[in-house]
């Protein structure tokens, strides 16, 4: 007992559990300090040991009265006071080694011993605490595993909803299966036509692309030889202010300049039919521009269309994520499921054999209640036998009380008459004694004389 690995615990702290965690009612109310220290009281301990094995064991306290006997035993009824001293011995015996304590004795429970008892009820608290931490640790995993099962049950729903879904969304209708069909071949067409289109657009854009870098390079010449004609009419008014020259030379010049001013006239003729052509076509690439508009509004609803489906299918793609997720996550739930069934199991199979086990020794006990019953029957019989007994025995008893009384009372008043006779006679002896003494003085007197 030296080397415990357990606390020891003074007598308040265990006074203060066991009135909280095992007594109750008026047992724990007159369960106190005096009843372990400085001398425990055997009642009190013996109470004690039974409230702890029922509350461990669910075996009552009246059943410890109830143990069988031999049938050949005399005189059964000397045997009913040790047999519940005995039970609970046994029971302890039995109980005590899971609490680390190997050497309880009978004299623990007929003459307990102060330190012993309360080594032995602080080993009990050990226990105790620790099978209720182990209580609340099995009451946590239940809670758990069965929020685990709803999870489960949850989960899987949520799976078959998406996959329910997934299906509603993959799979067409066969009514608009037709209606699919055609707007499948027009998706079809109008992107051949959009890319042909888009071709033609792209050859008609690089075609204005170089007609505009032409019509640039011919306004640069037209605002270079505006230039050069303006300054060649300058020159000329300079040279008319400053030279006086010959006729013919003005005419040479005149003529050269007319072929000039025919030359530019033809040119300028020839870029205005040019910009006429030009303004012809942008007002083609203008109407061109306009179908391409109309064509991109196609486009834009196309790809709204387009953008819808590719939303459809990212959906899809997040569901089937989920989904997986969920497998993943019924895999792992699966997996311990099959855990807890198999400690579900093996729990089960401990219990059913635990209830076997139960079962026989019930029945067991059921025959030994039986027979002890019995036996309680036949000792009742011979119980009712001696109460008769009894009950003539008290009633001669109380005749001769009566006697004895009636007895007394005689007794009492003759002894009252003896004791005024005695009173007489003591007076009357006095009397006589004290006549003598006189009678003897005189008689002395005489003789003196």
């Amino acid at each position: 007992m030296t080397e415990n690995t357990f606390p020891l615990h003074n007598a308040d702290a265990i006074v203060n559990f066991y009135r909280n965690e095992v007594l109750t009612g008026q047992e724990a109310k007159q369960f106190t300090k005096g009843d372990l220290t400085p001398v425990p009281r055997p009642e009190a301990v013996q109470t004690l040991y039974m409230r702890i094995l029922h509350l461990l064991y669910r075996f009552r306290p009246e059943c410890h009265s109830m143990v069988p006997l031999l049938e050949n035993i005399q005189y059964p009824g000397y045997h009913e006071g040790a047999t519940a001293i005995m039970s609970v011995y046994t029971r302890m015996r039995q109980f005590l080694p899971m609490c680390l304590v190997y050497d309880f004795s009978l004299n623990d429970l007929l003459a307990p011993k102060k330190q012993k008892t309360l080594v032995i009820l602080s080993a009990i608290m050990n226990f105790l605490h620790f099978r209720k931490e182990r209580m609340v640790l099995m009451l946590e995993k239940q809670a758990k595993f069965r929020a685990d099962m709803d999870k489960l049950q949850t989960y899987t729903r949520g799976n078959r909803e998406a996959e329910k879904k997934i299906e509603q969304l993959t799979t067409i209708p066969p009514e608009q299966q037709a209606e699919a069909d055609e707007l499948a071949a027009a998706l079809s067409e109008l992107q051949a036509t959009t890319v042909h289109e888009y071709q033609e657009v792209n050859v008609k854009n690089d075609n204005i692309a170089e007609w505009k870098t032409k019509i640039a390079e011919k306004t640069q010449k037209l605002s270079q030889v505006k230039v050069d004609v303006s300054n060649l009419k300058e020159d000329i008014t300079k040279l008319k202010s400053q030279i006086v020259e010959s006729p013919e030379e003005l005419k040479s010049q005149k003529e050269k300049m007319k072929e000039a001013a025919k030359k530019i006239k033809n040119s300028i003729a020839e870029t205005d039919e040019y910009v006429v052509e030009m303004q012809n076509r942008v007002q083609s690439v203008a109407h061109t521009e306009a179908e391409l508009q109309q064509m991109n509004s196609l486009l834009q609803d196309l790809e709204s269309s387009m953008n819808n489906t590719r939303l459809r299918q990212e959906e899809y793609q997040e569901l089937l994520v989920q989904s997986e997720k969920m497998q993943k996550e019924l895999k792992s739930l699966c997996s311990e499921e099959v855990q807890l069934k198999r400690a579900l199991g093996m729990k089960l199979d401990k219990e059913c054999k635990q209830n076997i086990r139960r079962q026989k020794k019930r029945e067991t006990t059921e025959q030994h209640v039986q027979e002890v019953l019995g036996q309680c029957n036949q000792i009742h019989q011979k119980r009712e036998e001696m109460a008769d007994k009894i009950q003539a025995i008290t009633g001669e008893t109380r005749q001769l009380k009566a006697k004895i009384k009636s007895l007394r009372d005689v007794c009492s008043k003759e002894t009252e008459k003896a004791q005024a006779l005695y009173d007489t006679l003591s007076t009357s002896m006095d009397g006589l004694h004290k006549r003598i003494e006189m009678h003897i003085t005189d008689l002395k007197l005489h003789q003196d004389v």
